[in-house]
């Protein structure tokens, strides 16, 4: 992609964050209904366009504050969590109506920072999302405040979003704030600051240019951002900061509101395939027949029937070598079984993997989007 600002509509898979500060008007203590409507009509209509859409959306403890009538000020963190316990039945109960009157199923998770660090639970987040969006529901993502504490708590969901958008191979990430981008300056207190509507790399400088929180619901600030748009474009996201403050935000975008876009040098899949060839260290090797070869070479995933041998102490998401019945190597991947139950299931129908685990287990040994060919 050229170093020009693109549009949303050139993008398959956009993840959405939506801050506190848009969705809750402190004031009223309750949500901007409205707003939050235009915003759902924006969505279905990238929906419409046969693009996938996750939501990542703060709000659950200044709703529930404001549902139990809390005193304004910083509120300790079992009052917090309590707080977001109460205003995550609301929060999610809006999302499923502004969506579904558009003929959108809404879908909840919770997730906290383990969920995207610990193996397991990041390859089991990413398959739900995955199986969420092919039945073309919209997953509607928050940390999990009630459970989450200082030390694990992302802190803001500007970089929630980064990780989730990352975790699920998303082309673009939407950050709609309180601001209209990137300014070379705080804007609030120097009139002389400069918008900056593209960046083609975050630099020390674009780093350096950030400031601090605008909103008392806001955990985040530029700095947060900039910081969500390294972890984004680091994995070929590209990110949009723009503002939140007007109806429609998404159809602004599209017509050329001022924003800050970051661009990407590669693309999710690639960025993820460079990461999985080049960058883990394999910790097995699975050996499959000629006619699994083939399959993998025609962009198929790896079925445990293909199978012929397990070698290694390798765990569920570990990268292993793939190699032909030659043993000549024929690409990497993350493998979806610990190696015991690879070598029960290997030679063996996909059906038959509940009947021999007990489990209903993944179809595929590696799918093929966690396969790189070609060596390594």
């Amino acid at each position: 992609m050229s170093a020009k600002a693109p549009a949303l509509t050139d993008f398959r898979r956009l993840v959405i964050k939506v801050g506190s500060s848009l969705l809750v008007d402190a004031a009223a203590g309750r949500l901007k209904e409205a707003w939050l409507v235009a915003l759902a009509e924006d969505i279905a209509g990238l929906h419409n366009g046969k693009r996938d859409i996750i939501v990542v959306s703060s709000g659950s403890i200044a709703l529930g504050r404001s549902v139990l009538k809390l005193p304004k000020g910083p509120l300790k963190l079992e009052d917090s969590q309590a707080a977001a316990a109460v205003g995550q039945i609301a929060l999610a109960r809006t999302w499923a109506e502004v969506l579904g009157r558009h003929g959108i199923t809404a879908s909840q998770i919770l997730v906290t920072l383990d969920d995207t660090e610990e193996r397991r639970r990041y390859l089991n987040a990413r398959s739900t999302v995955g199986k969420l969006l092919e039945w073309r529901s919209v997953p509607v993502i928050n940390e999990n405040d009630t459970v989450a504490t200082t030390e694990i708590r992302y802190g803001d969901n500007d970089r929630l979003a980064a990780r989730v958008a990352t975790m699920c191979s998303a082309d673009l990430l939407v950050l709609l704030s309180d601001i209209d981008g990137l300014y070379d300056a705080p804007p609030a207190t120097n009139a002389n600051a400069k918008h900056i509507p593209l960046v083609p790399r975050i630099t020390f400088e674009i780093e350096a240019m950030a400031g601090d929180a605008a909103s008392d619901h806001s955990r985040g600030g530029m700095r947060t951002k900039i910081e969500a748009g390294k972890i984004a474009t680091t994995a070929g996201t590209h990110m949009v900061i723009a503002s939140g403050h007007v109806e429609h935000p998404l159809k602004a975008i599209e017509n050329g509101a001022r924003a800050t876009w970051f661009l990407a040098a590669g693309n999710p899949v690639t960025s993820r395939k460079r990461w999985i060839a080049g960058s883990l260290e394999p910790k097995g090797t699975l050996t499959i027949d000629a006619g699994a070869a083939t399959a993998l070479r025609n962009g198929r995933s790896l079925l445990p029937a293909g199978v012929i041998r397990v070698d290694g102490n390798f765990g569920r998401g570990d990268a292993v070598v793939i190699r032909g019945p030659d043993g000549a190597e024929i690409g990497r991947g993350l493998v979806a079984y610990d190696a015991g139950d690879a070598a029960k299931i290997m030679r063996k129908s996909s059906s038959d993997i509940v009947l021999i685990l007990g489990i209903e287990g993944r179809a595929e040994m590696v799918h093929r989007d966690d396969l790189v060919l070609g060596g390594a």
